[in-house]
């Protein structure tokens, strides 16, 4: 795909499929080509994982910072990217439509824009939610390539337990506008089956909070679109963490022998 506009196509196609599929979530831009070398046919940002790659905590990066990390993913994938956009970075909603338009110039096919305010570290009103979703949806059709728009419904995440609240708004979101629902915190294949048999749009879903299901199990649920959030950083993290412990504890060097190979990553980057 050379262009922006094939990206964003072959994005609708992805979610216009029949099957589901996993879109993981890189952190960098090495992170991201060896992921597209291993075959994924589309990637997503997480805030979380790049927020980490500056020393900070998850919501904690500028608007600028974000969409020049986009850029760079973009830049160095030929597949479509999605961003993690979290609330369009502006409580303001002429100022959300203005961010969208400016990021959607960083070269990505998709993005998704939450319903929690990072400022107020609270769940926007359902009147005010749906307004900023609609905004939204016209700023992405705005903005001149066919961008796919993706709402977030972020009670479940944000520690208010309410599956009625959270569908109410998912159906909301998608006659205001959205291409593809989600709602990060579904934390069963039963609560994902109930979200997706209620709405008519594609729906992610955030696997890892759905203990030990597979993707056959997720598409079986409804799900079409299967994301990981910052777990794939957090991962990668784990054996650092534990080399570094081994060797200011043990003074040893065991965990070298689990080393990934540096031919096949060479392979993968230059695939």
């Amino acid at each position: 795909m050379s262009n922006q506009v094939e990206k964003c196509e072959a994005f609708h196609r992805l979610h216009g499929s029949d099957e589901s599929w996993v879109i993981p979530n890189p952190w960098d831009v090495g992170s991201a080509k060896l992921l597209q070398g291993m075959g994924f046919k589309a990637l997503a940002t997480t805030s979380y994982g790049f927020a980490f790659t500056l020393g900070r905590g998850d919501g904690a990066v500028s608007l600028d910072e974000k969409v020049q990390h986009c850029s760079d993913l973009a830049a160095a994938t030929s597949i479509p990217i999605n961003a993690d956009f979290e609330n369009g970075f502006s409580d303001d909603i002429a100022a959300m439509r203005g961010n969208i338009k400016t990021v959607v110039a960083s070269g990505i096919a998709g993005l998704s824009v939450e319903d929690f305010s990072r400022d107020k570290k609270e769940i926007y009103a359902f009147t005010e939610s749906v307004e900023r979703v609609n905004a939204a949806a016209e700023a992405t059709k705005e903005a001149g390539v066919p961008i796919v728009f993706t709402a977030r419904a972020e009670n479940l995440l944000r520690g208010i337990d309410d599956l009625e609240d959270t569908i109410k708004r998912l159906q909301a979101y998608a006659e205001a506008g959205a291409d593809v629902l989600y709602a990060p915190g579904i934390s069963s294949l039963e609560q994902l089956n109930q979200v997706c048999s209620a709405i008519d749009k594609p729906f992610n879903v955030l696997a890892p909070m759905i203990k030990g299901c597979t993707v056959q199990q997720l598409s079986a649920a409804g799900a079409t679109r299967i994301s990981v959030g910052g777990a794939l950083t957090r991962a990668v993290l784990t054996p650092l963490l534990s080399a570094g412990k081994e060797m200011l504890d043990e003074g040893s060097f065991n965990w070298v022998g689990e080393l990934a190979s540096g031919k096949e990553v060479n392979q993968l980057l230059e695939s």
